[in-house]
């Protein structure tokens, strides 16, 4: 359903698609980490850690969690000591990039506007 077909009928913006898009990728780092994955899968839970810089562990543990539980990514485990996860984008995250595409592309018009 598009925007125009909500015109005049939405009492809660989260009954809506856009309410639900915006639940699963709202939050400061959920775009970070989704754009840091599709640059460079999988990636292991430091190297994400040290590309994004200014995350505490926790919050990107928990971030990284919420994006598994929306079915946005995956976290492949190894066994062995100490251990080692991956975490790398599912189909359903894929078909976000052109989206995040278009972010970008709004990005490069307007950031010096």
């Amino acid at each position: 359903m598009s925007m125009a077909e909500y015109k005049g009928k939405v009492k809660h913006i989260q009954d809506t698609t856009f309410g639900y898009t915006m639940s699963v990728i709202s939050g400061k780092w959920k775009m970070v980490i989704l754009y840091l994955l599709a640059e460079n899968q999988p990636v292991r839970f430091n190297d994400l850690k040290r590309q994004i810089g200014a995350i505490t562990y926790k919050t990107l543990s928990s971030q990284l969690k919420e994006l598994e539980a929306d079915g946005l990514v995956k976290r492949k485990e190894y066994p062995q000591v100490p251990p080692k996860v991956e975490y790398s984008l599912t189909n359903k995250a894929e078909s976000l990039l052109p989206i995040l595409e278009d972010l970008c592309e709004w990005g490069v018009k307007n950031q010096h506007s």
